[in-house]
């Protein structure tokens, strides 16, 4: 494990306002601030109890949820791993940071951009990483800063754990294929800690409780449930193979559909995996969010052991959606509804209304805004979204803002997704058109585009498409 200590951040002497919930009396706001407890997942979809999943075993992201309020609709910028979170980081979207693939980092584009742990720092706070926020490859990089930021903490913490070490015992379906972005798994031997998401686990809850009588933003990132999709065996006895689907290699809707939104499948459907294997491998996956479940609930179990849970916002998210079997694919890199949808949510002291869900559209670019006015934090003016804190206060209220994800296919082909609350426009290049009404065909197999119904409704969201891009 690789422990990197970044040059000191002098703490700023700061006035703290009130927080939007009115959390801090203004006797105390001067001493008591809030702490940020940021936990990101790796490639995880919405298949978790608090979404409504049957299959699913997430107690303890279910127990956040409670807490807290659980967002229906949300959204990433990019899906995939770098663009996603440079843009949570930094605030902006992918067309401002450049950033496209695994390889560019934002600071050659925007060396004196301000991430949302540097505002934090700014106003006094201990900013540390354990694992992987910013993008670095996995299970590759595992163990090493990436393509990490340094600016951006006090304190780096780089885990590796067994599931590194025994990656020689994976069974893998696609072996043409790197590990980080193969159909391999493994039910693994030994505990939850030594693996490498529970080391991030043990590592954060070290930073807690060395930190507890200051305010801090401590970010914990999980590597699953990312491929290979390991899990200790114990995880996959919630899911029987006899239980997992299997699909069916009969996907209709792709022929209404432009070439470039199956294309991140080569070969499609499912990578050339059969059924058998698909299943095998959705197994192993649903085993992998159960098993980061378990660290998670790790970590809420620290904060009410530190007394720190009133004190703390706590934040949920993954990086992006994935897909298993729908359409014909697997994996991220679509702009289907479950490679762009997140789970989402936050669960901040005070609250009005906890249990709550809202089912307004919501982007991940609005997380830093949303932090930075919970917590009284100065925080950029050019940031692209918007604070959620009235939809915690009030998870109806009147928010028209739609989610914009984009994606590229080879260098040039940039396609680009409008969400609504009821809607997506999907717009490949010029000509490259998808609509579809979630009302009516929830599982996206009816593409509107060429319907002269729906002539007028395209033509507004188009607008609506252009108005978010610029």
């Amino acid at each position: 494990m690789l422990t990197t200590p970044i040059r000191p951040i002098c703490l700023l002497a700061v006035t703290f306002t009130l927080c939007a919930f009115g959390v801090i009396s203004s006797a105390d706001a001067a001493e008591k601030r809030l702490n940020v407890l940021f936990i990101a997942v790796d490639d995880m979809n919405n298949d978790l109890g608090c979404y409504g999943h049957d299959h699913v075993f997430s107690p303890n992201i279910d127990r956040l949820a409670q807490s807290g309020t659980r967002f229906d609709r949300a959204y990433c910028q990019f899906p995939l791993c770098s663009p996603s979170r440079t843009s949570i980081m930094t605030g902006l979207r992918p067309d401002a940071t450049t950033v496209y693939d695994l390889r560019k980092h934002f600071r050659k584009v925007l060396p004196d951009v301000v991430t949302m742990p540097q505002a934090f720092a700014k106003a006094g706070y201990f900013t540390a990483r354990v694992g992987k926020i910013y993008h670095y490859g996995n299970p590759g990089q595992i163990g090493t800063n990436g393509l990490d930021d340094a600016p951006s903490w006090q304190v780096r913490i780089n885990p590796s754990g067994r599931d590194k070490k025994e990656e020689n015992l994976l069974t893998n379906h696609t072996p043409k294929r790197g590990l980080g972005s193969s159909l391999s798994f493994m039910a693994a031997e030994g505990t939850d800690e030594e693996q490498t998401d529970g080391i991030v686990a043990t590592e954060a809850i070290r930073l807690m409780e060395e930190h507890r009588d200051e305010p801090f933003f401590i970010a914990a990132g999980f590597y699953r449930p990312h491929c290979p999709y390991i899990a200790p065996k114990k995880y996959f006895e919630h899911y029987p193979i006899g239980k997992v689907p299997v699909w069916n290699n009969d996907f209709p809707e792709v022929k209404q559909v432009p070439q470039w939104a199956l294309a991140s499948n080569k070969p499609w459907p499912w990578l050339g995996v059969n059924p058998q294997q698909l299943q095998e491998a959705q197994q192993a996956y649903w085993a992998t969010i159960s098993f980061v479940d378990a660290q998670v609930g790790r970590l809420m179990d620290a904060l009410d052991r530190l007394e720190l849970r009133e004190n703390t916002v706590v934040v949920f998210w993954s990086d992006h959606g994935y897909h298993f079997g729908a359409h014909g694919l697997v994996k991220k890199q679509s702009l289907f509804e479950q490679s762009t949808r997140v789970p989402f949510i936050i669960s901040a002291p005070g609250q009005k209304q906890t249990g709550t869900h809202s089912g307004r559209t919501v982007e991940l670019v609005d997380v830093y805004p949303t932090l930075t006015d919970l917590c009284g934090i100065e925080a950029p003016r050019n940031l692209a979204g918007d604070s959620l804190v009235p939809l915690l206060n009030d998870p109806e209220a009147t928010w028209n803002k739609p989610a914009l994800t984009q994606t590229i296919r080879g260098p040039k082909m940039m396609g680009y997704s409008l969400r609504t609350e009821r809607y997506r426009l999907t717009k490949w290049g010029d000509d490259g058109l998808e609509l579809y009404d979630y009302e009516t065909d929830p599982h996206e197999l009816h593409n509107l585009a060429n319907d002269p119904q729906h002539a007028e409704l395209m033509k507004e969201l188009s607008v609506k498409l252009t108005n978010l891009r610029n």
